[in-house]
């Protein structure tokens, strides 16, 4: 099939599940301020007065079409998505927002905009390129020879690093040297891929600054050091099992025939002096991970409504002080320390065209979500508890892991962080397990594809960006199912019973 064949059954699948959502406007249209703000706890545990009760199935239409067209279009036509994946995210961000416009009006439309934008996008894209362009002002000159002892080893630093600046930060800081040290190599995906396990995923289970959903719940109650605590084995199990799988698997390509004498075909040589370029940079990933700290703890109780949607004051400026951040990094970072990255903008682009369509057609299916037992999901919400009432444990880490793997996994969190009782010292205590489960599934299952965390995408565009052929979208889920499911079903047993 070529691409205008492939293109044009695309479309009309499209049109064909896209008609009944007209024929019941009320599902996509109720969803005008649905969504999760991600920074505080009022605006991030509802859905902004939408009654997800009353949204079916076919409202996720439109997110369902973008994730099937992340998953296929690069597979069947690769050429054709490259040159115009933002016009096809802007397609099913529109086949979400014309029904509701139709039904609401232009100002009911631009609202349920404007909250998508303010209330997630805004915050999500600021803080990913402050990372990116932070991250990507650090060289490190003189190159690593990548040997199975040492891409161990490098896994393991961005593993710690991640729950001390964040997942991003950490895959942004230490993916370069990594691809760079690997380049002689033929054999590589699998150096990337568990580094968005690793790094990308599990590193960032140990505090809140570590990832997004573990922030949420510190901003709704949950100690600091809490994290530490209960997600401390747990946490040091899966990343132990993941580096010694991975020391093996690389062992096992370094000593293939076809890597004999690659070193002679090294396009950037080994050598035994090392030194940092841009080191001044570390001083602004600081002061970004400070900011995001900050704008959980100071709350000064200024809000500005823009067409209905609660702006917070802290928020602001966090995003403001990260555009400065972003535009001091810029200033005060060599030439030639991005040159030696070949730092451009093309993977964050990709990125935020994507993006922008999944946090504004992924609104109704966390309404619905929110609805709990009252929602079209309801069978979904019902497999966490006994007939009693009673939490399960496990289910809670399977059912917040699986909807993490493909939804964002921070709204996640808080639906079933709340769906437990939302009372954080009740589960820090008598509900622990519950907790744990919930807070690592969140967490842990986000390295199950590649829209289950922000640095997931990130780290595959910045990867193809220096020419390493990633898996696709359902390739890339084979890997995970293959390694992923079965250390997830041996942490069930071991920690969450």
């Amino acid at each position: 099939m070529g691409p205008a064949a492939f293109v044009s059954a695309m479309l009309l699948c499209v049109f064909v599940l896209v008609a009944p959502a007209f024929a019941v406007g009320t599902d996509l249209v109720q969803v005008a301020s649905s969504g999760v703000a991600g920074q505080t706890a009022d605006a991030s545990s509802g859905t902004h007065g939408v009654n997800g009760a009353s949204l079916s199935l076919l409202s996720g239409i439109p997110f369902a079409g973008m994730l099937l067209s992340i998953a296929l279009f690069p597979i069947f036509a690769p050429h054709f998505w490259h040159r115009h994946f933002g016009k096809i995210s802007a397609f099913w961000g529109l086949a979400y927002l014309v029904p509701f416009t139709l039904s609401h009006g232009v100002g009911e439309g631009a609202a349920s905009l404007v909250h998508a934008f303010f209330s997630e996008y805004l915050p999500f894209i600021v803080l990913l390129a402050a990372l990116y362009a932070v991250a990507g002002g650090i060289c490190v000159r003189g190159n690593l020879h990548g040997s199975p002892a040492l891409n161990t080893a490098m896994l393991a630093l961005g593993t710690v690093l991640a729950s001390v600046m964040g997942t991003t930060g950490a895959a942004m800081l230490m993916i370069r040297p990594l691809l760079r040290a690997n380049d002689n190599r033929k054999h590589r995906v699998h150096v990337v891929v568990f580094f968005i396990f690793l790094v990308a995923n599990a590193g960032g289970s140990l505090t809140p600054l570590g990832d997004p959903p573990l922030f949420l719940g510190f901003l709704n109650g949950v100690s600091f050091m809490w994290t530490v605590v209960h997600l401390f084995w747990p946490m040091m199990f899966a990343c132990i099992v993941l580096l010694a799988l991975f020391y093996a698997i690389d062992s096992w390509f370094f000593r293939r025939r076809e890597e004999v004498g690659r070193p002679l075909l090294d396009p950037t040589p080994d050598s035994n002096v090392f030194w940092l370029e841009g080191k001044r940079n570390f001083i602004l990933i600081a002061v970004v991970t400070g900011l995001v700290l900050l704008s959980g703890i100071w709350r000064p109780g200024v809000s500005f409504d823009v067409m209905g949607t609660p702006v917070e004051l802290q928020n602001l400026v966090r995003d403001g002080l990260l555009v400065v951040v972003t535009l001091v990094s810029l200033w005060i970072t060599p030439k030639s320390a991005r040159e030696g990255n070949d730092f451009n903008w093309a993977p964050i682009e990709e990125v935020a065209k994507l993006f922008a369509a999944i946090f504004l057609t992924i609104s109704p299916v966390i309404a619905i979500l929110h609805a709990g037992e009252h929602g079209a999901l309801a069978s979904v919400v019902q497999l966490v508890s006994d007939a009693n009432g009673r939490p399960l444990a496990p289910m809670y880490f399977w059912v917040t892991g699986l909807l993490s793997s493909f939804l964002d996994n921070a709204p996640t969190y808080l639906v079933f962080f709340n769906l437990a009782g939302g009372d954080a010292q009740h589960l820090m205590t008598g509900g622990a397990t519950t907790l744990a489960a919930i807070s690592a599934g969140a967490v842990f299952m986000g390295a199950n594809t590649y829209i289950g965390n922000a640095p997931n995408f990130m780290v595959k565009a910045i990867a193809e960006s220096r020419g390493l052929r990633m898996p696709g979208f359902f390739a890339y889920m084979l890997w995970s199912g293959a390694i992923l499911l079965p250390l997830f079903g041996v942490m069930t047993v071991v920690f969450f019973r």
